[in-house]
C-alpha cells in the first residue's frame, strides 16, 4: 500500500490556525506535507495536496496569506493589492478545481483594456471591441489598424500551444528512481509529454511555428516593428514585454515576455484581465478558503528559519521556525524563491557546489518600484476633456503614463542601468476602484501606480533614504501631472514598495516580482535551473513550487498546481 493509499484511508486532521498558540500542536503532529510560504501557488499546493488525502501544513511568515497577492488597509478606508494587482493569469483548470467562485472569487472585466494619452492631445484606447480598436488605431494609421485584428489572433494561436506547456510539468530527468519499471513508467511519460507537444506544433502549422520562434526568441521591437508603424500602438504593446524585467523592448527573448502578459484570460475570453473584488487577496483568500475546505493547517506569523535535513540520506525531515520549533515531514514544498530555498533556507554542505554555483548565479535584478494610492478624485486627463466624477472609459483599463514610444521605454531603462532611477518613469496606472466599490469610500478612489524603472541598488543615495524615495515618488506624481493636471493634489496618502521593500516585505529575491527573470535561459527545461526544473530538488523529499519553478511568474497557480502533481506520483511511487 503506498503513502498516498494509506493517507487516503486514515482521517484528516483539519485546522484554521493563525495564531502562535497553535505551534505546540503543529509541532506534534508529523505532517504527511509542509508548505513553506501561503503565497497563492502555495496554498495551491496545499490544497491539491490535502484534496488528494495528505495531511498538510501552510507555514507563511507574515501575518496574513497571499504572498505578493494580497489586500491590506494601507490608508484607512483604502483597500490596496499591494504588488500585484490584475487577474487574467490564474489558470482556468486551478478555479475551476478548487471552485474558486463559490469561494468568494469575483471579477470585474475591464471594457477598455488600455489606455494611452499624449502631450499633444491624442490618445488610444484599446480593448476587446474590435470596431473600437479599428477607429483608435487609425486615428494614427489606417494600416496599423487594419494588421491589429491579424496580430491579435495569431498571438491568440501562440497561446492556445502554450496551454499545453504551462499545465504540465516539464519532461525533466528523475533522478535516483527506484526500480527499473519506475525508469521504464518515467520515460513513458516523457514520450507521452513529446508526443503531445508534436501534436500541438503539427496543429500549429509551419509558418505559424516559425513565427512562434520568430517572437520568443525576438527582441519585442523587432516584432512590433515588423506589424506596426504607430509608435504610440507600438509602445503601449511594448511595455507587456518589459513589465516586471530588468530589459527593454530592444532586448532578445522579450517577444516572449510579451506573450506571457496576453496569454490569459477571464471567463473564458481570452486576453481579457480583471479586476478582482476585494483587490487580489480575494484570489488568495478564495484559494485558501478552498485548501481549509481540504482541510489543511494554515500557520501565519511562522517564519521558517532552516530546512531540516538527513545528513546521511540527504533527505528533507521538516522545518526549524524561527522561534525554534521543530515541525516533521517527510516531504516540504518550498513556495520561497529558489535563491532563498538553496541558499538560505538548506543547511551548509547539504548540496553540491555545482549546484548551489548555478542558483548563485540566477539573474534576480529588478527594476519595479510599486505605489498604492489614495486619491480624494479621477485624474482628469488634458487630451479626453471629461470632467465627470463617475469617470470615463479611459480609466478602466490600464493606463500607460510616459510611454508614448518605444524610445521613450529605451531612455528610462539606460537610466537604470547607470544605477539611477528613470528620470522620466515607465508608468503602468490602474484604478480598481472604477469598477469594485467595496475597496474605497464613496466618491474616492485607489490608484495603483506600477512604475519601472528603479535599480535595487543605486549609485548614489540608498532606498532607505526617506528623501530618496520621497524624491522619487514625486517625481512620478509630477509626470502624471503632465498628461492629468492636479492629479498631486489629489493624493491623499500612499504605500510605496521599492525593489528592496519588495525584498524585505515579501522575500521576493532582489525584488524581483517573478522568483527570478523570465529570460529564455531561466524557462521551461532552464527554469530555475538546467536539471531541476521539475519541481523536484537534489534533496530528496524537497520541491519547489513557487514561481522560480515552471511556467515562471504571475498570478497562475500552474506551479503550485504542477508541483503537486508531482509530490502526489512520488508518493504513490514510495
Amino acid at each position: 500500500m503506498s503513502r498516498l493509499t494509506r493517507a487516503l484511508s486514515s482521517s484528516r486532521r483539519r485546522f484554521s490556525a493563525t495564531t502562535s498558540s497553535e505551534k505546540d500542536r503543529l509541532a506534534r503532529n508529523k505532517w504527511d506535507a509542509l508548505v513553506i510560504g501561503g503565497g497563492h501557488n502555495g496554498l495551491t499546493a496545499a490544497a491539491y495536496l490535502a484534496r488528494s488525502g495528505l495531511s498538510v501544513a501552510v507555514l507563511e511568515r507574515r501575518h496574513l496569506v497571499g504572498g505578493a497577492a494580497v489586500t491590506e488597509e494601507i490608508v484607512p478606508g483604502f483597500k490596496f493589492s499591494r504588488c500585484s494587482y490584475l487577474q487574467s493569469l490564474l489558470r482556468p483548470s486551478v478555479i475551476r478545481d478548487l471552485e474558486l467562485e463559490r469561494h468568494g472569487l469575483k471579477l470585474y472585466r475591464r471594457e477598455p483594456s488600455s489606455f494611452t494619452p499624449c502631450l499633444d492631445g491624442k490618445s488610444l484606447l484599446l480593448g476587446p471591441d474590435k470596431d473600437l480598436n479599428q477607429s483608435e488605431i487609425a486615428k494614427f494609421s489606417k494600416k496599423d489598424a487594419i494588421a491589429y485584428p491579424r496580430y491579435e489572433m495569431q498571438l491568440e494561436k501562440f497561446c492556445k500551444f502554450m496551454d499545453f506547456i504551462i499545465d504540465s510539468p516539464p519532461p525533466e530527468v528523475v533522478h535516483d528512481l527506484p526500480s527499473l519499471t519506475d525508469k521504464m513508467k518515467d520515460k513513458v511519460r516523457k514520450s507521452v509529454f513529446w508526443s503531445h507537444c508534436l501534436q500541438h506544433v503539427y496543429a500549429l502549422g509551419h509558418k505559424d511555428m516559425v513565427d512562434f520562434m520568430d517572437l520568443v526568441l525576438s527582441p519585442a521591437s523587432k516584432v512590433l516593428n515588423n506589424w506596426f508603424e504607430g509608435e504610440v500602438l507600438k509602445a503601449t504593446l511594448a511595455t507587456d514585454s518589459v513589465i516586471g524585467t530588468m530589459g527593454t523592448a530592444h532586448t532578445p527573448g522579450s517577444g516572449y515576455v510579451l506573450l506571457h502578459h496576453v496569454m490569459g484570460e477571464t471567463n473564458g475570453e481570452r486576453g481579457i484581465w480583471s479586476y478582482v473584488e476585494g483587490g487580489m487577496g480575494s484570489v488568495s483568500s478564495a484559494i485558501c478558503k478552498a485548501a481549509l475546505e481540504a482541510g489543511v493547517h494554515i500557520m501565519t506569523n511562522a517564519e521558517v528559519k532552516q530546512l531540516l535535513v538527513d545528513e546521511n540520506t540527504k533527505e528533507a525531515k521538516g522545518v526549524v521556525l524561527a522561534d525554534g520549533t521543530e515541525v516533521r515531514s517527510s516531504v516540504v514544498l518550498s513556495n520561497a524563491t529558489a535563491h532563498r530555498t538553496f541558499v538560505e533556507l538548506v543547511p551548509h554542505n547539504m548540496l553540491s557546489d555545482d549546484f548551489l554555483l548555478s542558483i548563485r548565479n540566477l539573474d534576480y535584478s529588478s527594476a519595479t518600484t510599486k505605489i498604492n494610492m489614495a486619491v480624494d478624485r479621477l485624474p482628469n486627463f488634458k487630451c479626453c476633456r471629461n470632467n465627470s466624477a463617475e469617470g470615463g472609459p479611459e480609466h478602466v483599463g490600464t493606463i500607460h503614463i510616459g510611454s508614448e514610444s518605444m524610445e521613450e521605454i529605451d531612455v528610462a531603462y539606460k537610466d537604470a542601468v547607470s544605477g539611477i532611477p528613470s528620470r522620466r518613469p515607465i508608468i503602468e496606472m490602474t484604478i480598481p476602484s472604477i469598477l469594485d466599490k467595496t475597496i474605497s469610500p464613496p466618491g474616492q478612489h485607489v490608484v495603483n501606480l506600477f512604475v519601472q524603472y528603479t535599480p535595487y541598488k543605486l549609485s548614489e543615495g540608498s532606498w532607505r533614504d526617506p528623501v530618496v524615495r520621497e524624491s522619487f515618488a514625486r517625481r512620478c506624481f509630477s509626470l502624471i501631472d503632465e498628461y492629468a493636471p492636479g492629479f498631486s493634489a489629489s493624493i491623499i496618502g500612499y504605500d510605496m514598495l521599492t525593489p528592496l521593500d519588495l525584498e524585505k516585505e515579501f522575500g521576493l529575491t532582489g525584488g524581483n516580482i517573478f522568483h527570478g527573470a523570465m529570460g529564455l535561459d531561466s524557462l521551461f527545461l532552464m527554469r530555475p535551473t538546467k536539471g531541476w526544473s521539475g519541481y523536484r530538488t537534489p534533496l530528496k523529499g524537497l520541491y519547489l513550487c513557487g514561481s522560480g519553478a515552471h511556467p515562471g511568474g504571475g498570478v497562475m497557480g500552474a506551479p503550485g498546481r504542477n508541483a503537486a502533481s508531482v509530490v502526489i506520483a512520488d508518493l504513490n511511487r514510495s
